[in-house]
């Protein structure tokens, strides 16, 4: 049988793991440089490119 368990503590400490969660990611995206952002944003954009070239269009039918 498992162990008994306090629903209110439970709840509090899963309450303060998704804060810190929350925490670590805010501190990622925005304790960055201005250049740290900038070659973020450029390598997206190379990646989206590199991306959308392999992509396959399909032709369009009008039905008008």
């Amino acid at each position: 049988m498992g162990d008994v368990v306090n629903l209110r503590q439970f709840k509090k400490t899963k309450a303060r793991s998704d804060k810190e969660r929350q925490a670590e990611q805010n501190r990622i995206s925005h304790g960055r440089t201005k250049a740290e952002k900038s070659l973020t944003g450029v390598l997206n954009e190379k990646a989206e490119k590199s991306l959308n070239q392999g992509k396959l269009e399909k032709p369009r039918k009008d039905t008008e």
